[in-house]
């Protein structure tokens, strides 16, 4: 039930906003009222709402300064105010302060009823954007405390806020992808995009489409003009991928944009200006790839300014408790059902098994173990059985 603060010293205007969205019943308002600036300000300190409706003109604390104080403190609240002696110049500094919108007495009542729908559909956003943002922070968690993983989070630590490229190392399955988003989650470039290009997946003659986009007509199928993902990750952070298996030829073109952060789509004459970070990660040895004219020797020693090697989990055997959990825990959720719980015998024996498969094979067992366990709890019999 959303809650709505009416914060107003003339009890008749207050009386009649209130009746208006009482009657607004398929909203479900819940409806207080503040007789000045100073008991609103008490009102939102020990209350959580929605939408406050925040007269300018009044005694003690004035609206200007009850948003003022709001927003210094962070609350979540969205502010509509509300005055006789609205200007534009008024209007302006409300939205700089952090208001919703402005609106001026006595409100027309379809815009006020339009500017609290909005306003709520707004707050609805907002919370759905959080729940989002903190499930998939929460899907590329990295979960360990073993000490090849501290050193890899330490490295992290010290290596995401700066521009320097990170090369990351390490078989598949073992998590390179993790590091690659802490990487970005953790850097200046964290609200900006993160475009990931697996170049194991891509046909060698289509990868500089994909990497550099293409102009229309510049080949058969180019039907229209196509952004590259160097371009879609203006700003941000791009993951280049098993860039072990990326061609001679892509290669090339990935050097010159490393070193002059330009680009050309293909198919063009015209070089745009890029703003990227580049991340690159393999599960190839790039020395011996190198040694066997495979791998450019430039581009391995611009991309490896920072190098990271994820080890494997045959390597940390002590995080598989906390990864199983990991695991259980999300899995229930995927699923809708109640999370089942494992047997400390059971984990030693996910312990001894040899993980050819990294992180991405224990997550597959747990999952497998979930779904053909009969009861709440999995057991050694359980894992011997569906290992």
């Amino acid at each position: 039930m959303p809650k709505v603060l009416l914060i107003e010293d003339e009890a008749s205007i207050r009386a009649v906003l209130k009746d208006i969205l009482k009657d607004q019943t398929d909203l479900k308002l819940e409806v207080d009222e503040a007789k000045d600036g100073q008991e609103g300000l008490s009102k939102l300190e020990s209350t959580a709402y929605d939408v406050v409706f925040c007269d300018i003109k009044m005694p003690k604390v004035d609206g200007m300064e009850v948003l003022q104080q709001a927003k210094a403190k962070e609350n979540p609240a969205t502010f509509i105010m509300i005055s006789a002696h609205g200007t534009t110049e008024l209007a302006v500094d409300a939205t700089k302060l952090g208001a919703y919108d402005f609106l001026q007495k006595p409100p027309d009542l379809n815009r006020l009823l339009i500017t609290l729908r909005n306003a709520l559909d707004k707050n609805t956003l907002v919370r759905e954007t959080k729940v989002l943002k903190k499930k998939i922070s929460g899907k590329y968690e990295m979960v360990g405390s073993s000490a090849g993983m501290a050193e890899v989070k330490q490295i992290i630590g010290k290596v995401a806020p700066t521009e320097a490229r990170v090369l990351i190392l390490g078989p598949n399955g073992a998590g390179k992808e993790l590091v690659a988003r802490q990487l970005h989650e953790q850097s200046a470039r964290s609200q900006q995009p993160f475009i990931e290009v697996n170049c194991a997946a891509i046909p060698s003659e289509l990868i500089e489409s994909e990497l550099f986009g293409h102009e229309k007509g510049s080949f058969t199928s180019a039907i229209k003009q196509k952004l590259g993902k160097f371009e879609q990750a203006e700003g941000g952070t791009l993951f280049l991928d098993e860039i072990g298996d990326m061609s001679l030829a892509a290669q090339a073109k990935v050097l010159r944009a490393l070193q002059e952060n330009k680009i050309t789509r293909v198919g063009g004459e015209k070089d745009l200006t890029v703003n990227v970070r580049v991340l690159a990660a393999t599960n190839k040895d790039l020395k011996k790839e190198i040694a066997e004219n495979r791998f450019r020797e430039d581009l391995y020693h611009r991309l490896s300014v920072i190098v990271i090697k994820v080890p494997a989990l045959n390597e940390r055997t002590d995080d598989i408790p906390a990864l199983a959990e990991k695991f259980l825990t999300d899995i229930a959720a995927d699923y809708g059902n109640k999370k089942k719980e494992i047997k400390k015998e059971a984990i030693s024996q996910l312990q001894k098994h040899t993980w050819t498969g990294n992180i991405r094979e224990l997550r597959n067992v747990i999952e497998r173990l979930v779904i053909m366990s009969d009861g709440p709890v999995i057991g050694p019999e359980e894992v011997k059985k569906y290992l």
